[in-house]
């Protein structure tokens, strides 16, 4: 289905994932992201960036892969991403969403 997103139009999911990553954009992250209550900064930007690069490298991504990558601990990664982090930022970051997430 389609979602007008910062004045484009996106096609995404039932659950409002994009379908195509190269629709995403920063204007769009920061769209997706204030839909989430989530206001972006360094920090949210950097696990952006490493959760788009672990997805082209198809990788999949979990919080156990998270706490390891060394670039957030779990506890900051759930103070930026609160209620579901892993689902929130695959979400605001244009990637399909994780298997382990329900």
């Amino acid at each position: 289905m389609k979602k007008i997103i910062a004045n484009k139009e996106i096609e995404v999911n039932e659950e409002g994932y994009l379908v195509d990553f190269k629709q995403w954009d920063r204007e769009i992250c920061e769209c997706i992201a204030g839909e989430c209550n989530v206001v972006m900064t360094e920090k949210h930007w950097e696990v952006i960036e490493y959760l788009q690069d672990k997805h082209l490298k198809e990788e999949p991504l979990s919080i156990r892969g998270i706490k390891k990558s060394g670039v957030i601990n779990i506890k900051e990664f759930y103070a930026l991403f609160p209620g579901g982090p892993l689902k929130k930022s695959t979400l605001i970051a244009g990637i399909p969403k994780p298997k382990s997430c329900i």
